[in-house]
């Protein structure tokens, strides 16, 4: 691809819809055709898409941030399966993680640089959210919270950069579990194998020093962790 990935979804058996650091587009498994479906935030040359997720209404939510994550220049958009976008919310300076609890009740938005994880009330069949609230926080020196992935009682896990760990959220926003890692920079998580019994944990090696990879020296790898709780399965992108 030419441009930074921010995310993909599949988008049908042989097709991944594809939301790099522009715009959505499609991409063809069989043939490696990319289509470009919509082009976003033009106006914004500073900015760039980053995490996104399918509802299960198969509809693709994707955050804006600002590259030096800096300014609150980003938005939070949903592609619906007919291919039109909205502008849901803005004033976000890195937008991240994404997710919904089983119920499809709760929506979960992540601010990585106000160390902030959103909630919205929810609904499936609209797509709308309501006011958004504080879930959880996390102090300058406990990390940033970047991606995320729910599990079936509906608990939150974080991968926590810069802060050594993941950790498993209950849903009123307490801090459950801690899992330590080997790696300063955990970046992303989610559930895989036939069960989804297990979280995979992505981690980054971006702009750290030699002194940082020696105390960090698996900076990069991905990480696998057996999980008691399964967690939900993705959905498709419906268009």
């Amino acid at each position: 691809m030419p441009l930074n990935l921010g995310c993909v979804a599949l988008a049908g058996a042989q097709r991944l819809i594809v939301c790099d650091a522009v715009g959505f587009s499609f991409l063809d498994l069989t043939t490696g055709q990319v289509t470009r479906i919509y082009s976003l935030e033009a106006h914004l040359p500073q900015n760039q898409l980053n995490d996104g997720k399918v509802d299960s209404a198969g509809r693709l939510w994707v955050g804006s941030m600002d590259k030096k994550g800096v300014e609150p220049t980003g938005s939070l958009y949903r592609l619906d399966p007919d291919l039109s976008v909205r502008r849901i919310d803005s004033g976000f300076i890195c937008s991240n993680g994404l997710g919904w609890s089983p119920d499809n009740r709760v929506m979960y938005f992540t601010d990585s640089m106000v160390r902030t994880i959103w909630a919205y009330d929810f609904d499936i069949r609209s797509g709308e959210l309501g006011e958004r609230r504080i879930f959880s926080e996390l102090p300058r020196s406990d990390g940033v919270p970047d991606g995320l992935a729910v599990d079936r009682q509906g608990f939150v896990w974080s991968a926590i950069w810069d802060g050594w760990r993941v950790i498993r959220y209950a849903p009123d926003g307490t801090i459950d579990t801690e899992v330590p890692l080997p790696v300063q920079r955990p970046s992303s998580c989610a559930f895989g194998d036939t069960n989804l019994s297990t979280l995979y944990i992505t981690s980054a090696c971006d702009d750290l020093t030699w002194s940082d990879l020696q105390r960090g020296p698996l900076a990069g790898a991905l990480f696998s962790l057996q999980v008691d709780v399964p967690g939900l399965p993705l959905t498709n992108f419906g268009g």
